[in-house]
């Protein structure tokens, strides 16, 4: 058995694992009890699983829980409080971007990496960034709105 040891959350965290390629969302979902992180697909095509690694949209269905050693991980539960959420999360309840809510931790998570990186975006620009997350909703449009919201650039 491996012990394993990298930040979630602003927290440090260690788990135990036989297994040093166990996918990281198993261990945020069944270990840590993380559960805003989706298994989807895991192949790391749908994007429900999406955390972030140092600041990057990372699927953790398909990142191995050994490369997560000594890293920073930020899950939704992490990104923000139902009393102060992250101004992506406000955007997204604004807009009623959700629907059935399954790909909506991906959503957030990829909207959060992209503005971090790129405060305001085009429309294309998220277009482009939110491409591999799979919405079965249809409410791509909403989620559209609430990224341009959430960089200040909220559409007519």
């Amino acid at each position: 058995m491996a012990r394993f040891s990298f930040t979630v959350n602003g927290t440090a965290r260690a788990v135990d694992s036989r297994d040093p390629a166990q996918p990281l969302l198993y261990v945020l979902r069944n270990a840590l009890g993380l559960t805003g992180p989706k298994y989807g697909c895991g192949l790391g095509q749908c994007g429900a699983c999406t955390v972030l690694v140092d600041g990057q949209a990372t699927r953790s269905c398909i990142l191995p829980v050994s490369a997560a050693a000594g890293r920073n991980v930020t899950t939704i539960e992490g990104l923000g409080t139902p009393e102060k959420p992250h101004p992506v999360q406000e955007a997204f309840i604004a807009e009623q971007a959700a629907q059935c809510g399954y790909c909506i931790n991906g959503m957030v998570m990829t909207s959060a990496a992209l503005l971090s990186k790129n405060p305001q975006p085009t429309i294309e620009q998220t277009k482009d960034a939110l491409a591999g997350n799979l919405c079965r909703c249809g409410t791509h449009q909403r989620i559209v709105r609430a990224v341009m919201r959430a960089s200040g650039r909220a559409l007519p």
